[in-house]
């Protein structure tokens, strides 16, 4: 195993826009019974402090151009933009409403990347080169005994379920229906036949982050919600909302997580601190950098993959993302501090609307923000 890969650790609706009625999210508590209040003078930020003028936060008139585009997208819901925490676009479209969470869809997946750092860090987890027959022997046995135990299998490791890159066949796409159709959804992701070497092909797959799940609640002694309630989510303020559970009642890693808009900019928020929330280091630093590692691209879409993130570059900026069917995402753009979130209907989904996304990212929302806190220093690393 190359070293570089392994980690150890040690023991409303409407647009509320411009300065000075930004506000901060940071803090925020979030019990499901929250109310989010309307903007107040106590939330603004102040004209009268002495000293230089703050850097500008945005372009005015390619912003203006970014709310328009916005709301010609028909399956568009809800949109919320913030740099340093300051919430500077909150928009919500067709009903939809700031207190209503949502199926976040695949969303789900990039939630697990940052509870494997935790393991790691609290010890929970050796390593990401930790192998899967001994963290789940008990399927390994099953796959010997029902003559499906490929050899290949024996050295699929954690690393490759969170980078999808276990070189067995998918259990997304077209195979998904018979996948949560099976008696065991980790042994029938385990049974499929390989479709090359681990590490040797990326094959995007929800049965990988299932695995996920069923490795950290047995590693943790507590169910995946219990376990992400208690290290993460509720110190962030966010409640978990509907989630689907399989046949054995564990929950399901990596799909059909329900959030509000305002939970999943928390969650942006997070990487784009680095890890931080109110002064305190919830995710490893160290470990966010590696999930943000490129280890190959997609053939089905041609984007980069780290662990559980997706990334590509949008407006010429390095992004990075989380992203649901039919137009859930968290996107992050570090140089620029900056967090974008979007989610869209799946029931008055148009076609070609998921390209449309990346076109508004691309062409709309990351340059509006191309001003002030860094985005004089040209980004030159290749990717």
């Amino acid at each position: 195993m190359c070293s570089t890969r392994r980690i150890r650790y040690a023991a409303v609706v409407g647009l509320a826009v411009f300065l000075p009625g930004a506000r901060s999210l940071r803090g925020q508590e979030s019990p499901a019974d929250v109310r989010y209040p309307a903007t107040s003078d106590a939330d603004s930020l102040t004209t009268a402090l002495v000293g230089p003028p703050a850097p500008a936060l945005y372009i005015p008139d390619r912003l203006e151009r970014l709310v328009a585009q916005a709301e010609s997208m028909r399956a568009l819901t809800s949109l919320i933009i913030s740099r340093r925490d300051s919430v500077l676009v909150e928009r919500y479209y067709r009903g939809m409403r700031p207190s209503q969470a949502i199926n976040v869809k695949s969303v789900s997946k990039t939630l697990l990347s940052p509870m494997v750092g935790i393991a790691l860090r609290d010890g929970l987890l050796t390593g990401v080169d930790e192998p899967l027959s001994e963290l789940l022997p008990d399927y390994y046995e099953r796959l010997e005994r029902g003559g499906s135990l490929d050899p290949r299998k024996r050295d699929i490791e954690v690393w490759h379920l969170l980078t999808m890159r276990t070189g067995i066949e998918t259990t997304s796409f077209g195979n998904y229906g018979s996948w949560v159709a099976s008696a065991d959804w980790a042994y029938d992701q385990l049974r499929r036949p390989m479709i090359c070497d681990p590490g040797a092909c990326h094959e995007y797959s929800t049965g990988n982050t299932h695995l996920l799940s069923v490795i950290l609640a047995r590693q943790s002694g507590k169910s995946l919600r219990r376990y992400m309630l208690d290290e993460l989510f509720l110190p962030l303020g966010i409640p978990l909302g509907e989630w689907d559970r399989d046949p054995q009642n564990r929950y399901l890693g990596g799909n059909n997580i329900s959030l509000r808009p305002r939970d999943m900019l928390k969650f942006g928020q997070l990487y784009a601190n680095g890890g931080r929330y109110r002064g305190e280091q919830l995710v490893p630093e160290e470990w966010i950098e590696e999930s943000w590692r490129p280890t190959g691209r997609s053939p089905w879409n041609g984007h980069g993959y780290g662990y559980l993130w997706w990334m590509r570059r949008w407006g010429g900026e390095r992004a990075y993302f989380a992203w649901g069917y039919g137009g859930q995402f968290i996107v992050v753009v570090p140089r620029l501090d900056l967090v974008i979130v979007t989610t869209s209907s799946l029931r008055d989904r148009e076609r070609g609307h998921t390209r449309r996304m990346w076109s508004f990212f691309d062409r709309y929302a990351i340059p509006a923000f191309q001003i002030g806190w860094g985005a004089e220093a040209p980004d030159l690393r290749a990717w």
